[in-house]
């Protein structure tokens, strides 16, 4: 496990699935955990768990589409901690839809969820990230979908492909503050979006895609927070710019 003793970690979707595991994989590793959230009822249940580890934890309620309600976030946590070490950029959703079906609406909410989310985020925090002089480090949740698409999958590959892209670019200019930039990849993860997912697709089609798992498993959100943790440590310290797929050998294909 790596340390993160000290470090304060700002987690957006941690209330369930893979932002939890983050979270609480974090904590365990010695972070004390900001809960960003947009549903109001998954937040304590997170913050509670952080808190039964001796870690400190908020819960902020917030949309990451909204650029006051994500600068609300981070000032709330600098609030509370007078510091940021780790954003991991995790809220996202998918919408499974034909392109020719997709309504403009739809596509606009993917890429504001999981493109321009995250962007707000990093615009947000990384002046009190280079103020401090501390460096950081910032994950971004992309997907293996930015590599390997699906049926009825278009919007939300081009917003993932699109974060691993602003990882690399974002890496570059912040370098030489010494906050590192990387993204996780993730293949199917066994929680709440992905059976969504799942049900919206033809039986076949679904059945097909977590049979095509090398592993032969769905992966765990631990799978994801362990990746999250060491990028976000200092044994990743001469990483940045890129982006580690977790899934189950899926990329290979």
């Amino acid at each position: 496990m790596p340390n993160l003793s000290g470090k304060v970690a700002i987690v957006t979707g941690a209330g369930q699935g893979i932002g939890k595991g983050i979270a609480m994989t974090l904590a365990k590793a010695g972070a004390d955990i900001v809960v960003g959230e947009m549903v109001q009822d998954r937040i304590a249940g997170t913050v509670a768990e952080v808190e039964k580890l001796q870690r400190k934890a908020i819960g902020v309620q917030f949309d990451v589409r909204d650029r006051g309600q994500v600068d609300n976030l981070v000032a709330e946590a600098m609030k509370k901690f007078g510091r940021i070490d780790i954003l991991v950029n995790n809220a996202g959703n998918d919408i499974v839809r034909d392109l020719v079906d997709m309504t403009d609406e739809e596509w606009d909410f993917q890429i504001n969820v999981n493109l321009r989310g995250p962007f707000y985020m990093c615009r947000s925090a990384l002046p009190h990230m280079i103020k401090s002089g501390n460096g950081g480090a910032i994950v971004n949740i992309a997907s293996i979908a930015g590599y390997i698409t699906y049926p009825k999958g278009a919007a939300y590959a081009a917003a993932k492909a699109g974060v691993m892209a602003l990882t690399r670019a974002l890496a570059s200019e912040v370098a030489k503050h010494k906050i590192r930039v990387n993204s996780v990849a993730p293949g199917p993860i066994d929680t709440p979006l992905l059976h969504e997912v799942l049900g919206a697709m033809p039986k076949a089609q679904s059945s097909a895609l977590v049979g095509g798992v090398p592993l032969g498993r769905l992966g765990l959100p631990e799978d994801i927070a362990n990746a999250v943790a060491f990028l976000a440590s200092e044994e990743a310290s001469y990483i940045t710019g890129d982006t580690i797929c977790v899934g189950g050998g899926m990329y290979m294909h």
